[in-house]
């Protein structure tokens, strides 16, 4: 048997959609988050469900929506001291975070979803970086016979190579850094860095931000390649502060969006962000529509694929096994995405074998309204596990 790794991501390079406004859907069941010295939230915590849910019976731990591929907290009000630091344990899907506050926010210290950096050293286990919440893990180095991996996620750099940042200026979807590609040199593991996360920060009062919100991707060990930054989304009806908002990468820079009614330039934006003014109450564009472009992987050499995989690498983990043999077809299912748009698979092997993007044909118009296509692709099969993740690119 071959056992393959899946992690399914839509990811729609479209014109970008008006998002505006400050009436935030947040119930405030998360009650208030109060950063008084350096916290780490862990997102496995957070409970399964629709992220709309009341969740006053877990409040603080956030709801986890499969479909949005999110963990969404709804606050009162958010509070980060200076001096003080917040990060993330990751979700066990790697899943984004999502902010929608009912007050204010005030950031004077650090809210941090970089990526992990490749460690250096000789004999160290075959553990991939992580990224942020939101982002994609780097390639494995290996030594001896074997050659290490590339990065994963739709930008995941090959061997040694960096990785780069895919998406829209939107962030419609809300999709962070991918992860630099792993290289194997004499005796010496090269570990890629994994790529930045992705969070939304929208609150209906004021967001200041006079520390920093971060969301670097990581740096490859020598000469493995290093992971792209995230994405750093903010809404709010003023928006003040001289801090750091920074998506900057090892390997390719993330993605900045800042929405706001007012507010000042006076931050350090890196890279340079997309600015919209927003019209006093106007209702935000959170989630892409329920008309929206939407891919999804259909299923795998036969086999029907969850639409929550449980992207590990573990023998009991695997989401889907498949039988050995040179190629195997995958179905993939488009939704209100154009017959003129092009569908690429990327599979990418653990290790020993270079990523590779293959292009898949239409099979059938399922329907008409709304548009669903199946489309199909013979892709290639290595012994071990891969990645597989599928990416649309509309006309």
């Amino acid at each position: 048997m071959k056992r393959y790794y899946l992690a399914v991501v839509g990811m729609l390079a479209c014109a970008g959609m008006a998002v505006a406004g400050i009436n935030i859907p947040g119930d405030g069941s998360d009650g208030g988050l109060h950063v008084t010295s350096n916290t780490k939230i862990d997102l496995s915590q957070a409970v399964t469900g629709n992220w709309d849910d009341d969740n006053s019976g877990n409040g603080g731990v956030g709801i986890y929506d499969s479909n949005k591929w999110a963990v969404v907290f709804k606050y009162t009000n958010v509070t980060i001291n200076a001096g003080k630091t917040l990060t993330f344990n990751n979700h066990p899907r790697r899943a984004a975070v999502v902010w929608l506050v009912s007050g204010d926010v005030t950031i004077n210290g650090t809210v941090s979803l970089d990526g992990e950096s490749g460690p250096q050293g000789t004999d160290l286990l075959p553990v991939h970086t992580e990224p942020g919440p939101g982002g994609f893990r780097g390639g494995l180095g290996f030594r001896g016979a074997l050659t290490g991996g590339p990065g994963f996620g739709p930008g995941g750099g090959n061997y040694s190579q960096d990785a780069t940042w895919h998406g829209n200026a939107s962030l419609l979807p809300l999709i962070g850094g991918s992860g630099g590609g792993g290289e194997q040199t004499g005796t010496w593991s090269r570990y890629g860095g994994a790529g930045g996360g992705a969070i939304l920060i929208a609150c209906t009062g004021t967001l200041t931000i006079d520390g920093a919100v971060r969301s670097c991707g990581g740096r490859g060990d020598n000469s493995a390649g290093s992971g792209a930054g995230g994405a750093v989304r903010l809404i709010a009806e003023t928006i003040l502060g001289s801090g750091v908002v920074n998506t900057a990468g090892q390997g390719g820079n993330g993605k900045i969006r800042i929405e706001r009614v007012s507010g000042t330039e006076n931050m350090i934006v890196t890279p340079s962000p997309s600015l919209v003014a927003l019209d006093p109450g106007a209702v935000p564009q959170i989630w892409l529509p329920d008309d929206g472009p939407t891919v999804r992987i259909v299923s795998i050499g036969g086999e029907s694929v969850s639409g929550d995989p449980r992207a590990e690498f573990g023998l009991e983990d695997t989401d889907i096994q498949i039988v050995e043999s040179s190629t195997t077809p995958v179905v993939v299912e488009t939704r209100n995405v154009e017959q003129a748009s092009q569908v690429k698979i990327r599979v990418a092997p653990r290790i020993n074998a270079s990523m590779t993007i293959v292009n898949a044909s239409v099979q059938e118009v399922v329907s008409a309204d709304p548009l669903v296509i199946r489309w199909l692709a013979n892709v290639p099969v290595r012994l071990g596990h891969s990645v597989v993740q599928v990416r649309v690119i509309r006309p």
